[in-house]
């Protein structure tokens, strides 16, 4: 399929200094569109905020985060990006919704990491139906204040597209986890919904006093979605739906050099940042770029230890819980000293559910589970598998 005839080219400086991400990238301009075949990473702009609520003008951005991206330099040799540039607004926001799916799909069958630049929220349905075209369940991340789950008929929005994704037919969705959501932009309802759904969500407070704990959440990642509201509004003022609290600037970095380290994730977005409201010296704009950054250094440092198949390099660790039926089975990998969960699953459903019964945990789950402590995120799990 030629995924071409979505997008429109952009215009980059004519040179780049050496070593800068803009010197390894392969851009869609007016004469050229990029060969894939080879490509690690592809960039993917999308100018439709027809869904966004209170932050029209988001659509305008994804150009002005790439004039802040491509000047970084990135510690890594021979890594080919393309630049696909943007995917055009269609006649309605659903047509819009399409052209990403389709790229999305086509990008992620060739083994390429797609980093989408948005554009509005909402747009993260689209990216999740990719998955659906693939016929693959997933694990969904969403970094943001509050859940925007929405009302069951609901037309779909920034504030209403999680229910969208739940309520699809048929539903390839595993897990959801919220990242650094705060309770009182939350509906005790919605909260029970997500609670009752096996779902996992954690409050900013929570991950704030040890940005760690985010690490192995990113780590069980298929496809994250970022709404950048989730940041404080004295580290980025761009965004109508700011607010006084959220993650710092150094903490949404490093939850996305996280993220870029996982094996597993294929797909990103970055959404709701409205360069119209960016004039004090484009601060907002640099952050986005450095957030790009943060995703494509942890890509490179991937240690490729995602434990599918042979187990050899790993250290495996057998904990029984007394009083019960169940044994706890951890791995550590000898690569990276990251943890995971073995969760066991009915036999007859190996081939849904074989991508999912490896759980990425951290060293204090085996803590917890020598003193006799199920963890909370093992009996989630295992609710999900049966």
């Amino acid at each position: 399929m030629d995924i071409s005839i979505y997008f429109e080219g952009v215009i980059p400086p004519d040179d780049f200094k050496r070593g800068t991400i803009g010197s390894y990238t392969d851009f869609n301009t007016e004469s050229n569109f990029p060969n894939i075949e080879d490509a690690k990473v592809a960039i993917v702009g999308v100018q439709e905020d027809r869904g966004g609520v209170l932050n029209k003008g988001c659509a305008k951005s994804p150009d002005e985060v790439r004039r802040e991206l491509y000047q970084l330099y990135i510690q890594g040799e021979n890594f080919p990006i393309v630049d696909l540039g943007n995917i055009k607004a269609g006649a309605s926001k659903e047509d819009t919704y399409f052209a990403l799916t389709e790229v999305v799909e086509q990008l992620i069958k060739k083994d390429i990491f797609v980093i989408i630049i948005g554009g509005s929220q909402d747009l993260t349905y689209a990216n999740y139906k990719a998955y659906e075209k693939l016929e693959q369940t997933v694990n969904l991340a969403v970094i943001d204040n509050q859940f925007d789950i929405g009302e069951a008929n609901e037309e779909i929005s920034t504030k209403a597209f999680l229910n969208k994704i739940i309520l699809h037919q048929p539903n390839y969705l595993f897990n959801a986890s919220i990242l650094g959501y705060q309770t009182y932009f939350v509906s005790p309802i919605d909260k029970k919904l997500m609670e009752d759904l096996y779902f996992d969500i954690y409050r900013l407070g929570e991950l704030q006093s040890d940005i760690s704990k985010t690490e192995p959440i990113v780590r069980n990642a298929d496809m994250i979605s970022v709404d950048v509201s989730a940041i404080r509004s004295s580290d980025f003022r761009a965004n109508k739906a700011a607010t006084p609290n959220g993650f710092y600037a150094e903490q949404i970095c490093q939850i996305l050099r996280y993220a870029g380290m996982s094996d597993k994730l294929t797909s990103i977005g970055l959404y709701e940042y409205n360069s119209t409201l960016d004039v004090e010296n484009a601060m907002s704009s640099q952050l986005m770029g450095q957030m790009i950054w943060c995703i494509l250094d942890g890509f490179i440092n991937r240690k490729k230890d995602f434990p599918v198949g042979s187990k050899k390099s790993y250290t495996k660790y057998r904990i029984h819980v007394e009083n019960t039926e169940h044994e706890l089975v951890f791995y550590k990998s000898d690569l990276s000293d990251r943890w995971w969960m073995e969760i066991p699953y009915p036999p007859h459903e190996r081939v849904r559910f074989e991508r999912h019964h490896l759980v990425p945990c951290n060293y204090q789950d085996y803590i917890d589970a020598s003193q006799q402590q199920i963890p909370d995120l093992w009996w989630k799990t295992y609710q999900k598998l049966q």
